[in-house]
């Protein structure tokens, strides 16, 4: 039997996103955005030493999509290492890769101009044969479906957005139904795509997202004529079809966002493909540590400080990404003394923010235990007791407003 084919699948590095982050001294560039490069480069790094026959990248290589071009400088190094290594690259194009103008070039473009060694740029939708050191490849690629190129069709003039979601969706099913038509039987068929699938969970790219999202339905996938489908732009890692085959999988995002993603594991996908028994494996990488230490020092009387400090000493911070929140009563909130906090945290890459969730007292402010029992006059009289001591006032005040309701009946 044939030696499987050596495939590995990322996406969504978005190299360029900043938040929690400060300028390193060293580079000149924000730390967080060296997080997400030192991703890739753990990437390429299991690609070489494990000797990937494949690597398909499928979309979102930047958080814009006009990038800078230190970001694309980084990104570009570790594609010339595979380019170098005469390891077949795939470079799908996603929302964040694809110009607002549809003539415009994308910011993965420059690899096809340069004609770069084993790099392919998989702007349109194409069967692509590869000749692997393990034999042949179909890889079957659908970027960014655009929803200009679609607008654009006499068919399609007037329709609402609803309507046009539903004729984009079939459009891309026609296309994946069009590739299918294409495959032979004797050769591992993958497809790579990048959009929503009906049945996938979001993670944090919502927050993130550029573009109206298109979303195709599962059962695209599932005619049998695929053996694994690769997809970007939800940065979760999940297998749509829960151990189904073809399995429908999000490689996720390399790096971690925001602490909405605080306890997923990020990483990529090792496969080895083989015509209908072709398997695949999550590869965790090495990300940045989000941590959130909550407290409650309600019964902690005067020291709500001492409380959180021995709170942070059964954590570890270093070098994570912290945020602290703290349950207290109202006649606590003075009492925490947010530095000596900071500097228990010191050895934390950043103290994202330390909140107070104060328990207020809840008092009437006109101390009635029914006041939808009394009319309009009786609560105005209850209130200017609470306001005003003065009883002449008082008098003086509730006539005036008797004489404006009675004007108003």
């Amino acid at each position: 039997m044939a030696e499987p084919i050596r495939l590995l699948h990322f996406a969504d590095i978005h190299i360029g996103m900043e938040n929690y982050g400060r300028i390193d001294p060293a580079t000149g560039v924000n730390q967080r955005v060296l997080d997400f490069v030192r991703r890739l480069v753990e990437v390429v790094d299991h690609a070489i030493d494990n000797d990937a026959d494949c690597v398909l990248f499928a979309g979102d290589a930047f958080k814009t999509r006009d990038p800078n071009p230190t970001y694309q400088r980084e990104f570009a190094r570790q594609i010339r290492r595979l380019s170098r290594r005469e390891i077949p690259t795939v470079l799908l194009i996603g929302n964040h890769d694809t110009p607002i103008v549809e003539k415009r070039a994308t910011s993965m473009d420059i690899f096809g101009v340069l004609d770069v060694p084993h790099v392919i740029v998989a702007n349109t939708e194409m069967l692509h044969r590869i000749e692997t050191r393990h034999g042949l490849l179909q890889l079957a690629t659908i970027p960014w479906p655009q929803r200009s190129r679609l607008m654009q069709s006499d068919d399609t003039r007037g329709l609402s957005i609803d309507a046009l979601d539903l004729a984009l969706e079939a459009k891309v099913i026609e296309q994946i139904q069009a590739l299918e038509r294409e495959l032979t039987p004797d050769a591992p068929a993958i497809l790579a795509g990048h959009f929503t699938v009906s049945d996938a969970v979001y993670g944090s790219e919502r927050q993130v997202m550029i573009g109206r999202d298109t979303t195709i339905r599962t059962s695209a996938f599932t005619s049998g004529a695929w053996d694994y489908v690769a997809l970007g732009h939800i940065h979760k890692h999940q297998d749509v079809t829960k151990g189904g085959y073809p399995a429908v999988v999000y490689s996720g995002s390399l790096e971690r966002i925001d602490f909405g993603e605080e306890r997923e594991a990020k990483g990529f996908v090792w496969i080895e493909a083989t015509p209908k028994t072709t398997s695949w494996r999550f590869v965790p990488v090495q990300v940045r540590t989000f941590m959130t230490i909550a407290i409650d020092v309600t019964d902690a009387g005067d020291e709500p400080t001492e409380a959180v400090l021995r709170e942070i000493e059964k954590y570890d911070a270093t070098d994570a990404i912290v945020r602290v929140r703290v349950k207290m009563l109202q006649s606590q909130e003075t009492q925490l003394r947010t530095r000596d906090v900071e500097d228990a945290l010191v050895a934390a890459h950043m103290i994202a923010g330390i909140a107070k969730d104060v328990q207020r007292e809840v008092r009437s402010r006109i101390g009635l235990e029914s006041a939808e029992a009394l009319t309009p006059p009786q609560l105005l009289v209850h209130y200017l007791h609470s306001k005003i001591k003065s009883q002449e006032e008082i008098d003086e005040l509730a006539a005036l407003a008797r004489e404006i309701m009675e004007q108003n009946a």
